[in-house]
């Protein structure tokens, strides 16, 4: 198995980690979004119904948690990933047109994915916590829900927290596509395309939901 651990560690390796964990944080940030969405609902009712068949179906508990941790693993691997590549080069190149090859959403994806982790570690301790260890019930979730959002500061990280995310994704799907094989002129520009359409949609309904409960509950 040594061949596979040098394949992995390596450049090309470290990519297909990054891409596959990527997936993980697509896919939990949907799943995440259509639960969050049921927030919309005036009563609290159905978000209510949607965390109590959350927290007790067996199988969907172990996918969410199979998920968060493949979101977690990126974010982690990403950290470890940037730290080699500064140890591997302390110093910059004398001559470095990065602006020329490539792009500012690639150049700073370390930037938009430490503010997303910043927000996660925030948005952990207001909802994930209270819930998991302090014996917070599912039917408190939409109050404390409510609250946090009526909250201007909280509310306009949430909001910067998703730009940035927005940012992260634009580059992020589109690569991760790439990297595994997925490349070919008749379909990367739909691939461009698909990711740039995901990177906005989601974001902007997650912070949507934050500035309409805003406004709607004073």
């Amino acid at each position: 198995m040594s061949w596979f651990t040098k394949a992995l560690s390596g450049s090309i390796g470290r990519k297909i980690i990054m891409a596959v964990s990527g997936l993980f944080l697509i896919t939990f940030l949907i799943e995440h979004l259509l639960g969050n969405l049921l927030l919309l609902e005036s009563t609290g009712k159905a978000f209510t119904e949607y965390t109590d068949f959350m927290e007790n179906n067996v199988i969907v508990r172990t996918i969410e948690i199979v998920l968060f941790a493949g979101f977690i693993f990126h974010i982690v691997y990403a950290a470890v990933i940037t730290y080699k590549n500064k140890q591997a080069r302390p110093v910059g190149y004398a001559v470095n047109k990065a602006s020329e090859n490539s792009t500012w959403f690639s150049r700073n994806m370390g930037l938009t994915g430490s503010i997303v982790f910043i927000f996660l570690i925030i948005h952990l301790k207001t909802f994930f916590v209270p819930l998991r260890f302090e014996g917070m019930a599912d039917t408190a979730l939409y109050d404390a829900a409510i609250a946090a959002f009526l909250n201007p500061i909280y509310t306009s990280f949430y909001v910067v927290a998703m730009l940035m995310l927005a940012l992260h994704l634009n580059h992020g799907v589109q690569s991760a596509f790439q990297t595994l094989g997925l490349r070919h002129p008749k379909y990367t520009p739909f691939i461009k395309i698909l990711g740039t359409l995901f990177a906005f949609i989601v974001p902007t309904l997650f912070a949507f939901i934050p500035v309409y409960l805003l406004f709607t509950h004073q």
